[in-house]
């Protein structure tokens, strides 16, 4: 239906309010204004593209007024709110749309007007009005996916069953042919840099334990009755019934996340007291990480540096720790409350200038293979198909 009346063809993981957005459509006289108080998500997510196309292309986009994450519009539900403003006609030529932050619709703290071909190249609504209208990054810009491939830590499909404590390893006896070491959630991480013991575990006070075994279960009844004792105890819990471990086989098997030296949090506020939302890990442990960690695992040109000289790991790592908040929040995406969330792809879209900065001193061989890496990736990104939001 929104297809039919506003062109739109919605995304299956849109919210509500996009599709009455659309609908809606119907409803206005030509050239009639209306205003929306709705979710500011759409201005940051792959689904919100469409709602773009819609603003950009069937409308006159107007203004979108952005509130402070920090001041929640409704108490009853964590979201980032704005006010979109649009015309019933089609955008005339140069034309320009205001985007206000921050204080009340009358009074907003910041105001900029930015053109809409600037808004069809860009992907990040919410880089503006901070943002200014020349400030979209160019395709050819190294960022971390360049360098990183970066994957969401384990989902296990029961942390309190397969995370485990010393303390449960040894009640239940688990055999240590089928655990792996697993960092703690960042709020009970209290260090950025995990060094480890001298069996690689992490040396820190609250050491986790991730379960994994990969036999059938005909074969862990007969040789691991012990193991087989703990896992019966999950299928009496519903742990099998579970939607993860009902989709894998055998349910208690993981996926494989093996450790990376460099890790980053993926979700925070920035009223910490670092006032940073996103903390970089530099582990020197066997340790994976569960998904509320992004996992950065080196490429292999970046491999081969750090491998040459190992005191790179680190400044890597401090470079990591140099990108600004605003980057990295510019990434993102914001809910209500100021809770800043970061998914693999966004962190992937992060400049990475700082940590090439930092790496310019490698050995020569090395720094040519790199230069050369980078290269095939720029030529990559001026070549790849574009995905533009389109013009109706």
């Amino acid at each position: 239906m929104s297809e039919q009346i506003a062109g739109i063809r919605l995304s299956g993981l849109a919210g509500l309010y996009c599709y009455f957005l659309c609908l809606s459509h119907a409803w206005m006289a030509k050239s009639c204004v209306a205003g929306w108080l709705i979710p500011s998500e759409f201005m940051d997510v792959n689904y919100g593209r469409r709602i773009k196309d819609y603003l950009l292309g069937r409308v006159t986009l107007l203004r979108i007024h952005r509130f402070d994450p920090n001041d929640m519009q409704f108490s009853d539900a964590l979201v980032s709110s704005a006010v979109v403003w649009i015309r019933n006609s089609l955008p005339p030529v140069n034309h320009t749309v205001e985007f206000t932050y921050g204080g009340s619709l009358r009074e907003p703290v910041v105001s900029k007007s930015i053109s809409v071909d600037t808004l069809r190249r860009e992907s990040k609504w919410t880089r503006f009005p901070f943002a200014s209208d020349s400030a979209t990054r160019h395709s050819t810009q190294v960022v971390l996916s360049d360098l990183f491939k970066i994957q969401r830590g384990l989902a296990t499909g029961d942390n309190r069953f397969f995370i485990l404590t010393h303390e449960q390893v040894a009640a239940h006896q688990i055999p240590e042919s089928f655990l792996t070491p697993i960092l703690p959630s960042p709020r009970y991480l209290p260090v950025d840099e995990v060094q480890a013991d001298d069996k690689g575990n992490p040396a820190i006070d609250r050491k986790m334990f991730l379960l994994s075994c990969d036999l059938p279960e005909r074969e862990v009844k007969s040789k691991h009755p012990l193991l087989w004792k703990y896992l019966k105890s999950g299928i009496e819990q519903g742990v099998k019934e579970g939607y993860i471990c009902a989709h894998r086989s055998p349910w208690y098997s993981q996926e494989n996340r093996p450790p990376s030296p460099f890790l980053c949090t993926y979700m925070g506020r920035q009223d910490t007291v670092s006032g940073r939302p996103f903390r970089f890990i530099l582990n020197h442990s066997k340790a994976t990480a569960p998904n509320v960690y992004l996992i950065l695992y080196p490429k292999p040109f970046l491999q081969m540096v750090m491998k040459e000289k190992p005191s790179m790991l680190r400044i890597v790592w401090q470079a990591l720790n140099q990108i600004s908040t605003q980057t990295l929040t510019g990434e993102g995406r914001v809910y209500g409350g100021g809770l800043h969330k970061l998914e693999p792809k966004e962190l992937g879209n992060v400049p990475a200038d700082v940590i090439l900065a930092a790496i310019e001193k490698v050995p020569p061989k090395q720094s040519k293979q790199l230069s050369l890496a980078m290269e095939r990736r720029r030529i990559w990104r001026i070549t790849r198909p574009k995905k533009p939001i389109r013009r109706s």
